[in-house]
């Protein structure tokens, strides 16, 4: 199933999308997508409600991120071996583990702000894994019992934040609206294979990534047992898995995003986002 939040920004209602591609209103049945409703046995709340009944949600309403009150935003760095080489850097021996702030989460067609002295803001499509279940030094053959399901995300980072200044990449992946998430959370039982799924990114109509999920170092079940080796994981919690190569950073010369650039990205399956570029101002 592939599940929403729509509405005004703090006013989203929780959705679902049906088998024709019309957004029906769950909010009578359901009080939000958040760690509450994940943490419970979703598909079977659901799959008793008879979708025809439910309100239809006009397609052009605002969507919101996917989980409300995400709890961690955990993102994994230099994981496509071909983003590591354009990059300039080694394949990590292990997954490189950052955090992302949550404040940066933004609807997946919501505009994304600048920092008002950036001059290196850049994009990353990446495949986003939502925590069901408790997570807690979990193996790998169980850790996809306790994901709830996948979604697109847009990882921003400010390069000059990131890597020119003193300290860690928190600051160049934590700005507001760097974390674009949805329009879907698409259920497990939809997504058979997330090591071979489509993913790209076009950048004011030219397609700058456009890879697969094959080319991940390390896939979604070891990434679950490894970050679970060190922090528990909760129900709503977040995982970015990494981004294919593309990223202006990696260009020659480098490209990053002006005033007025739409950047519109997606992954097999998991649907399409679509955010247009302006500076913040005070």
């Amino acid at each position: 199933m592939k599940l929403l939040r729509v509405g005004d920004l703090g006013q989203e209602k929780p959705a679902i999308l049906d088998n024709d591609g019309v957004i029906r209103d769950l909010s009578a049945h359901v009080n939000d997508i958040d760690s509450d409703f994940l943490s419970q046995d979703m598909a079977a709340k659901i799959s008793a409600i008879d979708l025809s009944s439910l309100p239809v949600v006009a397609d052009n309403v605002r969507k919101g991120a996917v989980v409300a009150n995400v709890g961690k935003f955990i993102c994994v760095g230099l994981n496509y071996a071909d983003h590591a080489a354009e990059s300039g850097m080694d394949v990590p021996s292990e997954p490189v583990l950052f955090m992302k702030a949550t404040s940066a989460i933004i609807g997946p067609n919501d505009t994304v702000l600048m920092p008002p002295k950036s001059e290196k803001s850049d994009w990353e499509v990446e495949l986003g894994v939502v925590i069901g279940k408790e997570a807690r030094y979990v193996s790998e053959e169980d850790a996809l019992d306790h994901v709830a399901g996948y979604c697109v995300i847009n990882d921003l980072s400010e390069r000059e934040y990131q890597i020119e200044r003193e300290g860690q990449w928190c600051k160049g992946k934590g700005c507001d609206t760097f974390g674009p998430i949805g329009p879907y959370l698409v259920t497990t039982d939809e997504v058979k294979d997330t090591g071979d799924l489509g993913i790209w990114l076009e950048l004011n109509g030219e397609r700058v990534q456009d890879g697969s999920t094959n080319t991940m170092v390390y896939k979604v079940p070891f990434l679950v047992h490894y970050i679970s080796q060190f922090m528990s994981l909760q129900p709503g919690d977040i995982i970015s898995t990494g981004t294919p190569p593309g990223v202006g950073f990696g260009m020659t010369p480098q490209k990053y995003l002006k005033e007025g650039d739409v950047m519109r990205l997606g992954i097999d399956g998991l649907g399409v986002q679509q955010q247009t570029v302006e500076r913040y101002k005070a």
